[in-house]
């Protein structure tokens, strides 16, 4: 049988006060509302729930069989109602982001720990591959990428270092044995380690860029890795002395801080600018994604 929740919260008001006029002044709704309310559910009931008197409102049999019931349901939707309030401010739900595998190691790590600890509530799912994929279709309800490969519909925000740069490096001692470039152009005569991204495409030319004069090439090597999943490889390959790599400065600082690689043309590393996080609306932002949003800008204000 359908009841009103409204009649239903009126009547255990009501019973609770053990009148009108207290129920009205603590619920701050009329009697003369109160009284509708409770009317109205017992004719829907057919059964008499409150006896009325002028001096006092006491439950029937059948309305203390209903407020014994009742308490708890309602109780029971009070905590729905809560939770659905923490998942409009973003305090509970899931967040899926997709990311490349470089954000996963560079961005990421930066800021993970502080949303998580700020939104307990929050459960976070990192899908990291580097093929360029519809998010919403991938089930994600955000992404983060280079401005290069934002889709025009989509709104950005900054996320993660707002200049980054693409470094060479190789071993010491492979330097040592095949001498080390002045210009970009003598890299033709090394051996580069490569990459292939999912699509099948190399990750070349190589650009390099001085004092205005932008330089690309296309490298050899023995070795190819896919972006990604077996960058390490790459830069595991690239010390062991295989050849030169061309990567994130970020990702080769711990290795370049170590000396087990060695900086190559470093006046022509070329800065360009950092990841954006990238949705598709803003005026239908779920909760999670809208506290994801808050907290990167607190970081970049």
């Amino acid at each position: 049988m359908d009841a009103d929740l409204g009649d239903l919260t009126a009547f255990l008001a009501v019973a609770k006060a053990r009148g009108f006029r207290e129920a009205a002044r603590t619920s701050g709704t009329s009697a003369s509302t109160l009284s509708e309310a409770v009317r109205r559910l017992e004719t829907r009931l057919g059964i008499r729930l409150l006896h009325r008197t002028t001096r006092s409102v006491t439950p029937t049999a059948a309305g203390a069989g209903l407020i014994q019931r009742l308490t708890p349901a309602l109780g029971e939707v009070d905590a729905a109602l809560d939770a659905a309030g923490g998942l409009r401010d973003g305090s509970a739900g899931v967040l899926r982001l997709n990311v490349p595998v470089s954000a996963a190691r560079l961005v990421l790590p930066a800021i993970v720990p502080g949303f998580l600890a700020a939104h307990p509530g929050i459960r976070l799912e990192i899908v990291a591959e580097d093929s360029f994929v519809d998010v919403l279709a991938a089930g994600c309800d955000a992404g983060i990428r280079y401005d290069e490969r934002l889709e025009q519909d989509m709104v950005a925000v900054p996320i993660g270092p707002r200049v980054q740069r693409m470094a060479t490096a190789g071993a010491p001692v492979y330097l040592d044995l095949h001498g080390r470039p002045d210009h970009p152009r003598d890299l033709l005569d090394h051996a580069c380690v490569l990459g292939r991204f999912a699509s099948g495409a190399l990750t070349s030319p190589w650009e390099f860029e001085r004092a205005g004069e932008i330089i690309r090439i296309e490298p050899r090597g023995q070795l190819i890795v896919q972006v990604g999943g077996a960058t390490d490889l790459a830069v595991d390959a690239a010390i062991a002395g295989v050849g030169i790599i061309f990567l994130f400065e970020d990702w080769l600082r711990p290795h370049l801080e170590s000396g087990e690689l060695e900086p190559v043309l470093m006046d022509w590393w070329q800065p360009f600018s950092g990841p954006f996080l990238y949705y598709s609306d803003r005026r239908l932002v779920p909760p999670p994604l809208r506290a994801f949003i808050d907290f990167i800008k607190t970081m970049t204000a």
